[in-house]
């Protein structure tokens, strides 16, 4: 499992203008069963490279590939498919819905994969069990802490057991018991066959990581 590539990337350049580009030619490969660190200081492009990874934005010049097929290029609906399908994300900030519950949040994207809702919400539960996160069910993006919304994250980037799981300073508002949950959990995704890519200034999390790109 660990030699077969879930997502490559060949010589990757992107810039929001493009005469100043903020990745040029860059590359990589992430297999299945491993969590790779992308580390480096401030405003080198890390978090922009997990969206050219995760197909959210399309880059300059360059390859995203699948499971072998550049998918970096295909049309808007090709992407998004890809993107309910294989991947899984856990954003920076969260990225919660303010208006729909904590429960509504983790399960919104079974609407693009079809997923019977009982099922997702069966799913729903067992993950925040997991997370420790259940009895917030009911409560709304804002009642919450900022570390109890990054672990609502996780459990809505794992509930469709993802190929591909990218994940932006996933421990940095969790005190060291939320933060070992969550490594545990990545590496738990790993080992079912996923690759897992990290963005991460925490030299804890690096350390507990397979492999550390930096940029």
């Amino acid at each position: 499992m660990v030699d077969t590539i879930r997502l490559a990337a060949q010589d990757i350049t992107f810039g929001y203008v493009p005469t100043v580009p903020i990745l040029s030619g860059w590359s990589a490969d992430f297999r299945a069963g491993e969590v790779v660190a992308i580390t480096g200081p401030s405003g080198r492009g890390k978090s922009t490279l997990l969206y050219v990874l995760g197909l959210m934005l399309e880059p300059t010049a360059g390859q995203v590939n699948i499971n072998g097929t550049d998918a970096a290029h295909r049309r808007d609906v090709d992407r998004a498919n890809l993107r309910a399908h294989q991947y899984g994300f856990v954003f920076q900030d969260a990225a919660l819905d303010a208006t729909r519950t904590v429960l509504d949040n983790i399960i919104e994207t079974t609407l693009y994969r079809g997923t019977p809702r009982r099922l997702a919400i069966r799913r729903a539960h067992e993950l925040m069990d997991q997370f420790g996160v259940a009895l917030r069910a009911g409560a709304k993006p804002g009642q919450v802490s900022g570390g109890q919304a990054q672990r609502i994250a996780l459990c809505r980037a794992l509930l469709n057991e993802p190929q591909i799981l990218l994940a932006d300073e996933p421990t940095g508002n969790l005190d060291p018991a939320s933060s070992d949950l969550v490594v545990e959990a990545l590496h738990a995704q790993a080992h079912r066959g996923a690759a897992v890519i990290v963005v991460t200034h925490d030299p804890a999390l690096v350390a507990r990581c397979d492999r550390r790109l930096e940029l």
